[in-house]
């Protein structure tokens, strides 16, 4: 912080001794680039991080688990990642997974044994553990299938994999931190008493079959084994990287409308997915931030339950979604599911921008419009002042009232196409034709 002189004769006057910086003490290049998806995730962050990795130190991921996907291909080979940084694929970087993850130690072994299967190098010099990070486990899967199956007013849809009661325990501060891999036995204990905790839950709330707590303790204390060189004090980790100039990516999962303040609440995920995700999920500070990028599609698609204003169905969906034949159509890189597709929304993408301070935007996916006579997108032009500036008409209701709609012609364009736009977004009333 910088004082001013007011600060220093108030101090002065009550006797109280304050320091005040006079200079800048960051780089003045702030090596710090934070990507951030703009919609309802599967964006196609991957494919960005991938390219501006080429030119970084550090990819860190700061929040989410493996409910998260990430496809990047590379010549022939197709990458689908869920807790490793994508970053990690260029040969020099270092994947940091951050204190504001939630890990499955089975899932992150599993991804990590894949990609050591096709030559990536996944030792601890270049995969980093946060001892932070809170632990998925079994327990933590079945309740949130048991949860997510009896929830008043229908289903959020969420991707099974645990993560909203991790969160919870992290919130209640009996949650199971990574630090605990380092001792095998104790952190057994720690799952035991855990897995018997949600049997108590899983028989007398849900009517859910109990887990073999034994069993469970058994496979995580041989995990433990395997994980406890890769953990680091992430934080110190960056910090340093940074002081030193390196480039640091900070890797988002989800996207902006699935945050767990600013999303479409309550169908969100658990997690802070938007900028302020960034700072607390990997413990750096602010200043050393210089871009922010914003990954959009050229449309808009969203997986499981909530509102969806330019939802579109029929053979425009089907066209929009892809086959499943391909690995950039839209269906759950973790789930498999169907993606609903729709309609560019420029309120909510607006929106995004606002609440991130994207500094600019990604445009992916261009190239998936071309075979439609027509594209559509939501334009802020017509809508009310108030709808315009945020989402809370959206977030008010299941099905908020159909948007004002413009219409342009789509394509061609014969490649997946990404544009960047530096302060964010093109000059008003741009029109993009092929």
């Amino acid at each position: 912080m910088w004082g001013r002189h007011e600060d220093e004769e108030d101090a002065r006057k009550n006797n109280i001794m304050m320091l005040f910086f006079r200079t800048p003490f960051f780089n003045a290049d702030m090596p710090l680039t934070a990507i951030i998806g703009a919609q309802w995730g599967d964006e196609g962050k991957g494919r960005i991080t991938d390219l501006l990795a080429a030119r970084a130190h550090v990819t860190a991921r700061y929040s989410g688990g493996d409910n998260a996907g990430h496809t990047v291909t590379i010549g022939e080979q197709v990458f689908k990642l869920h807790l490793l940084p994508s970053g990690i694929l260029q040969p020099d970087v270092v994947g940091v997974m951050g204190n504001g993850m939630v890990v499955n130690p089975a899932r992150l072994l599993e991804e990590m044994d894949k990609l050591r299967a096709l030559g990536v190098d996944v030792s601890p010099e270049r995969v980093k553990l946060s001892h932070a990070a809170h632990l998925i486990t079994p327990a933590h899967i079945a309740l949130d299938k048991a949860e997510d199956a009896r929830r008043a007013g229908g289903r959020i849809g969420t991707t099974a994999r645990g993560i909203g009661p991790a969160y919870n325990d992290k919130a209640a501060r009996r949650g199971i931190r990574a630090e605990s891999l380092r001792n095998p036995e104790v952190f057994g204990d720690l799952v035991l008493a855990h897995a018997r905790a949600a049997n108590r839950l899983l028989e007398g709330i849900y009517d859910y079959p109990a887990l073999d707590a034994s069993g469970i303790a058994a496979e995580y204390c041989a995990y433990a084994r395997r994980l406890s060189a890769y953990l680091a004090d992430t934080s110190l980790y960056l910090d340093a990287a940074l002081k030193a100039g390196q480039t640091v990516l900070a890797e988002g999962a989800q996207g902006t409308l699935l945050d767990i303040d600013h999303g479409t609440y309550p169908y969100v995920t658990s997690s802070s997915a938007s900028i302020g995700g960034v700072f607390t999920g990997l413990g750096v500070r602010p200043h050393y931030l210089d871009r922010v990028v914003g990954v959009t599609k050229a449309f808009q698609t969203r997986v499981g339950e909530g509102p969806f204003p330019t939802e579109v169905f029929g053979k425009a969906a089907e066209q929009l979604r892809g086959s499943g034949a391909n690995p950039w159509d839209e269906f759950g890189t973790t789930t498999g599911r169907p993606r609903r597709c729709g309609w560019l929304d420029l309120v909510l993408l607006r929106y995004a921008v606002r609440i991130n301070g994207i500094t600019e935007l990604a445009l992916t996916k261009l190239d998936v419009l071309t075979g439609l006579e027509t594209s559509s997108y939501v334009s802020p032009m017509r809508r009310r002042e108030s709808a315009t500036k945020n989402c809370r008409s959206v977030r008010q209701t299941r099905r908020p009232s159909k948007p004002f709609t413009r219409s342009c012609r789509a394509g061609p364009w014969t490649c997946g196409v990404v544009v960047l736009w530096r302060n964010c977004l093109p000059p008003r009333g741009t029109i993009f034709a092929g």
